[in-house]
């Protein structure tokens, strides 16, 4: 009896831990036509950087529209799953590039691309985050992930302008070494 009762407590741990280990479900940030467009630019590291561009643009431009709409429902909770939509697609881009550093692909037009980019992010970040600061109704439900956002673009112009000057001496030292 007392053997059955251990095994029956054990096996009840052990569901509660591996369901607790378990991702929940999340929806993709990206539509199927967008992952289509991905696959079909899967080795051109610019066609790509372009086209998730483009898809974060897209978020933002969603996002701005939910907040000035005086009649959008839950707005907050659209408000917040455009942000992680975009903050999603802005990691896919930054690991997009670190795929294409690592087969020491060409990036400096796709660079420059990126960080004229991060400013327009930057921007339009800061400019929603000033909004969500006069606290309009329901800005707690998004106010952590503007910010993450905003964190996320800020570092990462840095590194994709510190990027863009290494690829651009490797490009000096391989003219001045021919071919």
């Amino acid at each position: 009896m007392r053997r059955a009762s251990r095994s029956l407590v054990c096996a009840v741990l052990c569901v509660l831990f591996l369901s607790a280990g378990w991702p929940q479900a999340r929806r993709d940030p990206l539509m199927p036509s967008e992952i289509d467009d991905l696959r079909e630019a899967a080795q051109d590291p610019e066609q790509r950087v372009k086209l998730f561009i483009k898809f974060a643009r897209a978020r933002l431009a969603a996002l701005e529209t939910i907040r000035t709409d005086p009649k959008a429902a839950n707005r907050a909770g659209q408000i917040h799953d455009k942000l992680q939509d975009f903050v999603d697609i802005y990691d896919e881009l930054n690991d997009n590039i670190d795929t294409f550093l690592a087969r020491k692909a060409d990036l400096r037009k796709s660079l420059k691309l990126v960080i004229e980019a991060d400013t327009e992010f930057q921007a339009r970040l800061r400019a929603l985050k000033t909004a969500a600061d006069s606290k309009p109704p329901q800005a707690d439900q998004y106010e952590f992930l503007l910010g993450t956002a905003v964190d996320a673009v800020d570092s990462n112009v840095k590194d994709h302008r510190q990027l863009l000057t290494e690829q651009e001496e490797a490009a000096k030292h391989k003219k001045k070494q021919g071919p």
